[in-house]
This record gives structure tokens, sequence and C-alpha cells, in this order.
């Protein structure tokens, strides 16, 4: 749970970082990348990530310019990548404008539970992180290198100068 703005900015301005780095690594071919035929495709769980940037937010009465939770997954890559981006920075922008440390204590009906906001911001980065792994198995399915988020991906050890971890 956060307790101060601050420590999210800080947090989020990496994951930020670190989401974009993999949303830059898709192709417009890759998004159609699923495990199985009925599955979530690549490109499903990227715009996942963006839309919940402004659905989560709403439920605590922020209004962030994010897609709507039903619009259609784009064609294209780079569309999606926009589109977190612009996403992000409303969602700070919103925050910064909205909300104090104080605020992070309220408690809003999330998902049919009382959250506090500090403890929505957490959930938050935590979905992202969630994704950010189910795109790696489908990213490596669809021949993409994964770049690493909390450590080296498997293929960037060598860069360390170490051989890959099995």
């Amino acid at each position: 749970m956060f307790r101060k703005l601050e420590d999210f900015y800080s947090s989020w301005k990496h994951e930020h970082e670190s989401t974009v780095k993999r949303l830059e690594r898709l192709t417009d071919a890759s998004l159609s990348q699923s495990v199985t035929n009925d599955g979530r495709s690549l490109g499903f769980i990227a715009w996942h990530l963006v839309q919940t940037l402004g659905e989560m937010p709403a439920r605590t009465g922020l209004t962030v310019d994010a897609p709507a939770e039903d619009a259609p997954v784009p064609a294209s890559a780079s569309e999606i990548v926009s589109a977190f981006i612009t996403a992000s920075d409303s969602l700070v922008g919103q925050l910064r404008a909205n909300w104090t440390d104080e605020t992070l204590l309220q408690e809003d009906d999330m998902y049919g539970e009382q959250w506090t906001r500090g403890v929505t911001l957490l959930c938050l980065e935590l979905h992202h992180a969630h994704h950010r792994g189910q795109m790696t198995v489908l990213m490596r399915q669809a021949g993409l290198q994964p770049n690493g988020v909390y450590g080296p991906a498997k293929e960037e050890w060598s860069a360390f100068g170490m051989p890959p971890m099995p």
C-alpha cells in the first residue's frame, strides 16, 4: 500500500518505463499471438493494460485520458504504445491535481470491496506486473525478445557477461 504519493510516482516511473519498453518490442503481426485459439492474445493483454489505466482510477473519481473498456484492440502495436504513454501520463497528472497523501487513506468501492486509494495504486502496479509476465510468454512464442523488468530477461544475461539461466 502506498502512503505517500511521491513513493507511487517513483515506483510508477519504473513501471511506466518498463511497460513502454515491453510494448515497443511488439510488432503488428505479434498482436494476434495467443497460447490457445480461445485464449487472450498478446494484443488483447497489451491493450488491457492501457484500458485499465482509465478504468481502475475512474472507480476513485479520476478521469484519465485512456480508451474505453469496450474499445477494440488496435491492429497497430505503435498505437498501443502511444495510448499507454498518454494514459500513464494522464494518470499521474490526475493524481497530482486531485490527490494528496491524506487521500490515499480514503476508501472507494473497488469491485465490491472497499480499498484505500493507496491499495488501489498498489493493485494497479501489481496488475501491470501480472500481465507483463503473461506478455513475456506470448512474446517468446511470437519470436520476440522480452525486456527485463526487475532484472534481466533470460535473453539479456549475455549482455552482463553471464551464461543464460537454464
